[in-house]
């Protein structure tokens, strides 16, 4: 095996290849040479655990954030609101954090497939929260009756809230390349 000349470029690997000197076939971060569905899909399963834990957090679920007696009851009103704002504020959280990874800490800016692609995982794990803290509070929560209301059984009231958790994304990469510092430029020597 022959080492690159110090002055020289470096070779470039191969699209589709893997580098044999990262584990496990590198880092999460997308790029050219890396399975990019794989990042994707990790953005958008970490739907899966943001819905147990809406159904685990939130009022007229298992309540653990407010432990309040009075707001376990999916018929009690004035519970329904701190309902959507819990899963509000994972999506929040979760879109932040996935801005901050689809950002990064290179010198080259996310493109543009790399932004959307983010969005668009950020979307269905929105979904597949939403689907899977239903979902919790059908098979592990208490038995309502919402012929009085639809939003007696633990669900979601305001679907807008849907869109925080891309928007949150979007927002993050816009910031993340608006205060990134320039690459420094490469000295030239006359």
């Amino acid at each position: 095996m022959t080492q690159p000349a110090a002055d020289g470029p470096f070779p470039q690997q191969a699209r589709g290849t893997r580098d044999p000197a990262e584990p496990h076939g590198g880092s999460l971060a997308p790029g050219p040479s890396r399975a990019p569905w794989r990042w994707w899909a990790v953005i958008a399963g970490t739907g899966m655990p943001l819905g147990l834990l809406w159904w685990l957090l939130a009022p007229s679920g298992l309540n653990l954030l407010s432990g309040d007696p009075a707001l376990a009851s999916g018929s009690n009103v004035s519970a329904w609101l701190p309902r959507d704002l819990v899963l509000a504020g994972l999506f929040l959280l979760a879109g932040c954090i996935t801005g901050a990874l689809v950002s990064g800490t290179r010198p080259d800016e996310p493109t543009a497939r790399t932004v959307v692609l983010a969005v668009a995982s950020a979307a269905a794990g929105a979904l597949i929260a939403w689907g899977v803290g239903v979902l919790a509070g059908v098979l592990w929560g208490p038995a309502q009756d919402p012929t009085v209301n639809d939003s007696v059984a633990f669900s979601l009231r305001s679907y807008q809230l849907l869109a925080v958790w891309p928007a949150a994304v979007a927002l993050a990469v816009f910031l993340g390349t608006v205060v990134r510092k320039p690459a420094p430029a490469a000295e030239t020597t006359a």
